[in-house]
């Protein structure tokens, strides 16, 4: 009885490439996610670009400033400016990082599934990957989140960044966007994988187990944002004004000297509170998307 019913399974990817379904999954995933958390994104770079309107002495400037700064000066849906590229990235980046997430595990590790180590390769290869094909949009969104300029749209933006700064700009900060992604994205394979083979069996296959990988995922999420903070400091100031900068060594140098070790954690707490509930999310919802169709994660 029980191979009567694992035939559809086996025979699912037929109606599509398990891969391709992964990327549906993902994208899916990732809109929900991006949709609810991007105030976050944008209070987080406006917190890491305050440096340059800043004079010295200034008071510290924190994240519910910020938050009521926007709301007051571009009303509740000034929270949510930079959505449009964020979602141009997102549908195809998550679902890309799912893809191939996906096909190296299933050509990796088909029969046992991968360890400690070998999940941050997992995940840091995934992540290099969907990083490299989504930087230009990754720019701007960042530049959009900046309010610093007056795009009209993502293709608006791209077309004046290729006109005024040329092709060069739109992969501005390639070096501390992989610093950043790929080494968040393998601990948080590792940490999520690793947290979830803990739980006991009964709670994995009960109602709750949806629930139980979400906290999974946040846990992960949490300790993979703090190691990876510093690199997303630097990763804004570069792609927000790469004119300063040549090299990312130039941005390091910079936010050590003007605002020492702790520069390289401003807007950690809205970073670290979007990047978590964004990853649970995304984990949470691509699993069981993919276990609806038959596919196992």
């Amino acid at each position: 009885m029980q191979e009567k019913q694992d035939k559809p399974l086996k025979s699912s990817p037929g109606k599509g490439h398990p891969a391709l379904k992964a990327f549906v999954c993902g994208s899916l995933s990732g809109t929900c996610s991006t949709l609810l958390f991007q105030p976050l994104d944008l209070v987080k770079t406006r917190l890491q670009t305050l440096h340059s309107n800043m004079q010295p002495g200034s008071a510290r400037v924190g994240m519910v400033t910020v938050f009521l700064s926007v709301v007051r000066t571009e009303k509740l849906i000034g929270l949510w400016k930079g959505v449009s590229p964020s979602f141009v990235r997102t549908i195809p980046g998550v679902g890309i990082y799912f893809s191939t997430y996906y096909s190296l595990k299933q050509h990796y590790f088909l029969e046992q599934g991968p360890g400690a180590m070998e999940s941050v390769l997992l995940g840091a290869g995934a992540r290099t990957v969907a990083g490299v094909c989504m930087l230009p949009v990754t720019v701007i969104k960042t530049r959009f989140e900046s309010g610093r300029y007056n795009y009209g749209s993502v293709a608006g933006a791209l077309r004046s960044v290729c006109q005024t700064e040329g092709p060069r700009a739109l992969f501005s900060g390639l070096t501390a966007t992989l610093l950043r992604d790929a080494p968040f994205s393998g601990l948080y394979v590792m940490f999520y994988s690793q947290g979830k083979n803990t739980l006991p069996q009964e709670i994995s296959t009960s109602p709750y187990a949806a629930l139980a990988n979400f906290s999974c995922g946040i846990l992960a999420g949490v300790l993979a944002s703090l190691v990876t903070q510093p690199a997303d400091v630097v990763k804004t100031h570069v792609q927000v004004s790469p004119h300063l900068y040549r090299r990312t060594a130039d941005a390091v140098r910079y936010i050590y000297n003007e605002h020492g070790f702790q520069g390289f954690f401003r807007g950690g707490v809205p970073r670290s509170l979007r990047r978590t509930m964004i990853a649970a999310m995304a984990w949470t919802v691509y699993e069981q998307l993919m276990a609806r169709m038959g596919l196992k994660s």
